[in-house]
């Protein structure tokens, strides 16, 4: 008699590769013609863009473009003046078992940029970064639930009732929007626009059906310098909100949407000087989770026929903990000279490393601050300082932790002794699943009928039950049913009492 099963084929995405990878690309550059000689270099403002992201079979290849704004103090005096530097990037990531098919989602960030003159019109420019690189390749599974004609060929089964939290849709999608930013109202010349640099952050996501809809600002960050030579700080939010369609997430699933810039241009409105058009470039990347519910057929005999069968491992993910933990930080950059005043503080995120202690698992984030201030001269001075930010988390070694950390709100530094101290919040998006392995059965075929060969059985067997077995591996042995046991020891519950002699009835 042939087994009838009952199978599903689930249809996900496994994530091969969550990587960060860290490089640091160079490129000398010759200073404009319409641009004065160096004298000093102060500060380098960028911005890492995204430019494209391609899957290949084994790996995952980003490119990307960092502008850069080489500040500088010209020959001759005068406030400072600004170079542009434009420098292309690429980067691969190992990602065993992706292909063509699959779906790379990446997020570059700037750690740090320097610039030094090699002489008064020729720059080198050595730049940072962080490549945050995922990689999804959609994958189905076929599983086995249980067997429709138990009854008919005598058939136990022992199922197994859970859940699978998957990854299943990942989607993406580049969206343009235009702003114009007012800067502040004044009688006199308007101010220069020296750099410009944007944080674009998604604030709320849901489901509707099968739309994904998410808003969200983009934070405009701006160094200007006034008529009179003197640097002032401007920020601007910039509202957004887009619709992606999306299929088979249900509208329980949990969003994660992160939001990248593919290109950036700050210009001024012809008029009085004090209105900037804003145009961005960005593109939404969203992956959805959702709880799948899965009966999986653990083990299977017949009291009737002998039985071969085949299984393999299932592995199935739970979700462990879905949170964001907001870390202050307080930090002195000591200047090594007196500081007049504070004319900028930023931030930029780098790598994020894991290490375990004990039954925790300790985040580590880079956080690299710049602080741009004036000296007892006046002159304009910049201190740089790589600050790690931890977050710990309990977490056995079946939980694997995906984290993203992201800078909200402003930095903000004060003049203190010895410098300048910076605050500021990093909030560590965690998503935390535990992986579980379960036996099930793939395949299984009747064989012999049981007492071909066996000779007479006793109808009943008395015996104890051995440390760690239990009421299935018993009636299993003897091809009889639980339920004859509980029965005929007059038994409620599955859990066998420790030191009694069980009665074992056969099933015949």
């Amino acid at each position: 008699m042939e087994l009838e099963f009952e199978r599903e084929t689930i249809t996900s995405y496994e994530t091969v590769a969550e990587v960060t990878l860290c490089q640091e690309e160079t490129l000398e550059s010759i200073v404009p013609d319409a641009c004065p000689d160096i004298l000093r270099i102060v500060d380098v403002c960028g911005q890492a863009t995204l430019s494209g992201k391609q899957a290949r079979e084994g790996s995952a290849q980003v490119t990307g473009m960092v502008r850069a704004a080489i500040l500088y103090q010209p020959e001759g005096g005068g406030g400072l003046r600004r170079m542009e530097v434009g420098l292309p990037f690429t980067c691969q990531a190992e990602a065993p078992g992706l292909t063509e098919r699959g779906v790379v989602l990446a997020a570059p960030r700037l750690r740090s940029a320097q610039a030094r003159a090699l002489n008064p019109r020729k720059v080198l420019l050595r730049v940072d970064l962080a490549v945050d690189v995922t990689a999804c390749q959609p994958t189905e599974r076929t599983i086995c639930g249980g067997v429709s004609n138990c009854e008919q060929a005598a058939v136990c089964q022992k199922q197994f009732q859970g859940e699978d939290y998957q990854l299943c849709c990942v989607q993406e999608k580049p969206f343009t929007f235009t702003e114009q930013v007012r800067l502040q109202a004044g009688m006199g010349e308007a101010p220069q626009l020296l750099a410009c640099r944007v944080q674009p952050l998604c604030t709320d996501s849901k489901l509707i059906g099968s739309k994904l809809i998410f808003k969200g600002t983009a934070e405009v960050y701006l160094l200007l310098q006034e008529p009179d030579g003197g640097l002032t700080a401007a920020q601007e939010s910039l509202p957004f909100s887009q619709v992606i369609e999306v299929s088979g997430a249900g509208e329980e699933g949990d969003c994660q949407v992160e939001v990248e810039v593919a290109s950036l241009q700050c210009q001024p409105v012809p008029g009085d000087g004090r209105d900037l058009e804003v145009t961005l470039e960005l593109l939404a990347q969203a992956q959805v989770r959702s709880r799948r519910p899965v009966t999986l057929l653990q083990d299977l005999y017949s009291t009737n026929w002998q039985m071969e069968v085949d299984s393999q491992p299932q592995r199935l993910c739970r979700l462990g903990e879905l949170s964001v933990r907001p870390q202050a930080v307080r930090e002195l950059l000591e200047t090594g000279e007196s500081v007049r005043s504070v004319v900028d503080g930023r931030l930029a995120l780098g790598q994020v490393t894991q290490s375990r202690e004990g039954a925790e698992l300790v985040l580590t984030a880079e956080a690299w601050v710049t602080v741009l201030y004036t000296d007892e001269e006046e002159q304009v001075q910049c201190v740089q300082r790589c600050v790690p930010v931890s977050c710990r988390l309990e977490g056995g070694d079946n939980v694997r932790c995906s984290c993203r950390c992201l800078c909200p709100g402003e930095v903000y530094p004060a003049v203190v002794a010895g410098g300048v101290e910076v605050r500021f919040t990093v909030e560590f998006h965690c998503l935390c699943t535990l992986i579980d392995t379960q036996p099930a059965v793939t395949g299984a075929r009747l064989g012999e009928v049981r007492s071909a060969g066996e000779g007479a059985r006793p109808s009943v067997v008395l015996r104890l039950a051995a440390p760690g077995e239990s009421l299935w591996d018993i009636a299993k042995a003897y091809g009889t049913t639980m339920q004859r046991i509980l029965q005929a020891n007059e038994l409620e519950e599955e859990d066998l009492p420790m030191g009694r002699m069980l009665l074992i009835p056969s099933a015949r």
